[in-house]
């Protein structure tokens, strides 16, 4: 568990509309712990990638990562042909080459939450982890599995509430909370 709230903050964001974020703790290793357990242990199950106004990226992992490391404030996940950096903690620079205060500031993560799309009849439609840069730009956003979308992304014609399940082992890990019957009052796919 962390020592952030467990009660959510409501808000309405242009184009993604009425969310309920959960704020997590941003230090180095909360957020290593968490992406690497997201990463080694649940990869198969989600999608990931960014998500600002005009583009998401929706990437689903060839298999588990061949490395999870850390170097320079950098968290790195490699799967072998391809790999992400995400700037988690304090980046330092290279020798004789530092890396300015103000530079190290904008791409450390500021902001890191759980989230959950709030729909039009206050139902839950959509469920997800993200991570904001000090410029507030989306880092990272993983895209949690969604009762009433296959892993392959077809519509499912009745529910599948097992897919909440990896909410419910995040929110009950990081953050204290027992699943909540609220997740599972949608009766409609909602795109968030």
């Amino acid at each position: 568990m962390n020592s952030s709230t467990s009660t959510p903050i409501t808000v309405n964001e242009p184009g993604t509309g009425t969310l309920e974020i959960f704020p997590l703790p941003t230090d180095e290793e909360f957020l290593k712990r968490l992406l690497e357990d997201l990463f080694a242990n649940h990869w198969q199950e989600f999608y990931f990638g960014t998500m600002v106004q005009g583009s998401v990226f929706e990437i689903k992992a060839p298999g588990p990562p061949k490395k999870i490391g850390l170097l320079d404030g950098y968290l790195t996940v490699d799967f072998g042909p391809w790999h992400f950096h995400l700037c988690i903690g304090t980046t330092k620079g290279m020798p004789g080459r530092p890396t300015e205060l103000e530079v190290a500031k904008q791409r450390q993560t500021a902001r890191a939450e759980f989230y959950r799309g709030i729909t039009d009849d206050r139902c839950v439609g959509h469920w997800g982890f993200r991570m904001f840069n000090g410029n507030g730009d989306n880092q990272l956003t993983i895209f949690l599995p969604n009762p009433f979308l296959s892993d392959e992304m077809k519509v499912l014609k009745t529910p599948d509430w097992s897919r909440l399940n990896l909410w419910d082992d995040l929110r009950k890990t990081y953050l204290g909370l027992e699943p909540d019957p609220k997740d599972r009052t949608s009766t409609k796919l909602v795109h968030g």
